[in-house]
């Protein structure tokens, strides 16, 4: 009886396999089509920077344009290279992956070894309606540097403080603002705050300098009032910290309502305290702008920010000296006082980055993965939003491990042969280092950690 039972028992689970197998033989797809699987993939995946305007060097909206390129977008998906996504999708998850999955890479490759066909036409879906000028949507208000800034072809990075002023008919809220670099060549990172002016106490926010070099200048207040930043009286006006980043890659997060955003007077400024433009060989320009979007009411939930390591509440271990021809790991930890709810997270290390690792760990024991990176590309460091809100409760370490490597064979090591490397008294140029953990978080509610954000 036995024996006949595993003889009934192997038909059923041969008959099981010749079932599924059929199954998925009668799924696979007879002819791959730039219509119907290549167009939606595209679109969905690539064209929201590879269009006019964007950061990426060619378009790719149409049959032409992805057949004029079909053996290098096959070579760079394969490669994952592209998309750029440097976060290692296998240990955490975040809002807007910029990910293939295997199946579509080798959809993309068959695409191509198959001759491109391009199916019925009729079934190509549209172009979608980008917004131009932006990667969020049709802004309310859209804000320009006051005069356009010349930058000499002297291979220097230049570090300036500016003033862009703005007036509104009234006071509004905003939900975010949204850096648009003028020239994407040079423009490497900006660090924005936001001064409001009580509307008596500065009659003309739109005269006086706009642009001082704080090198210029032997204190930083000097600096402040070369840039006309107070009000008539001498006294400084309200300033709401970190309104807007930007970094390479970088697409500012827009939470769900009421949480987050700020409130913007109808006199003011964005004070660009970190403006950097980087090393350019021919004299060119910048007229950065920044695009606002209005709230609809005051925020429940004002985010709150920290960072780790440089500038950080925590010090890095060792010193962050890294010298010439080593490989080296460097650490930073910070022990959270209360219950948070991370909403979203940003690596930042520059040339000589070569991995990063953030997690944490409670008291219980238990590990709470953050991000990791297996290989750093200085060229994309986004501000990774999390699909929900992390739970990081109070007592957990965060754990932020950074590789650096400072030898020939790291191709982005800005010096040949190897020197040493340090993070010099805070320095952001791009030939120094920097190792930062930015978290961005409210203070912890029951039911975040189910909470949406995408």
């Amino acid at each position: 009886m036995r024996f006949k039972r595993y003889i009934v028992l192997f038909f059923a689970i041969g008959a099981l396999v010749f079932f599924y197998s059929c199954s998925s033989e009668h799924k696979e797809i007879e002819t791959v089509t730039y219509a119907e699987h290549i167009a939606p993939l595209i679109y969905k995946k690539c064209s929201n920077c590879h269009r006019p305007g964007e950061a990426a060097p060619f378009s790719l909206l149409t049959y032409a344009d992805f057949y004029s390129r079909r053996q290098l977008i096959k070579t760079v998906t394969k490669s994952r290279f592209m998309p750029p996504w440097p976060a290692d999708a296998s240990y955490t998850h975040f809002v807007d992956e910029k990910v293939l999955t295997q199946e579509e890479i080798d959809l993309i490759a068959r695409w191509v070894d198959e001759g491109c066909v391009v199916g019925d036409s009729t079934k190509i879906p549209g172009v979608p309606n980008f917004p131009k000028g932006s990667q969020l949507g049709t802004p309310d208000l859209v804000i320009k540097l006051r005069d356009v800034y010349k930058i000499k072809g002297d291979a220097t990075d230049r570090f300036v403080l500016m003033r862009v002023p703005y007036e509104i008919p009234r006071d509004t809220f905003i939900s975010v603002i949204e850096v648009v670099p003028d020239n994407k060549k040079v423009v490497h990172h900006i660090n924005a705050q936001l001064l409001s002016y009580e509307y008596d106490k500065r009659k003309d926010v739109m005269k006086g300098n706009v642009v001082v070099d704080i090198n210029e200048y032997p204190t930083i207040m000097e600096a402040y009032q070369q840039l006309d930043l107070p009000n008539d009286d001498g006294s400084f006006p309200m300033m709401t910290t970190s309104v807007t980043n930007f970094l390479p890659g970088v697409t500012p997060p827009i939470y769900p309502n009421g949480i987050g955003g700020f409130k913007m007077k109808r006199k003011g400024a964005l004070f660009l305290k970190d403006m950097h433009y980087g090393p350019s060989r021919l004299d060119t320009t910048d007229q950065t702008a920044f695009n606002v979007f209005f709230a609809p009411h005051a925020p429940k939930r004002p985010t709150k920010e920290f960072q780790m390591g440089t500038f950080g509440v925590s010090p890095i271990e060792p010193e962050l000296v890294i010298p010439p021809d080593t490989i080296m790991k460097f650490i930073t930890k910070y022990t959270i006082p209360a219950d948070i709810s991370i909403l979203t997270i940003n690596p930042h290390m520059h040339l000589l980055g070569k991995s990063f690792w953030a997690y944490a760990i409670t008291l219980k024991g238990d590990t709470i993965p953050l991000i990791r990176i297996k290989k750093w590309d200085f060229r994309w460091q986004y501000f990774y939003t999390f699909k929900k809100m992390v739970k990081v409760p109070q007592g957990a370490t965060i754990y932020v491990e950074g590789v650096f490597d400072n030898t020939r064979n790291n191709p982005n090591n800005p010096f040949n042969p190897p020197r040493l490397v340090a993070e010099r008294e805070g320095s952001m140029r791009t030939e120094d280092e920097m190792f930062q953990f930015i978290i961005t978080y409210l203070p912890y509610e029951n039911g975040d950690e189910f909470i949406s954000l995408e």
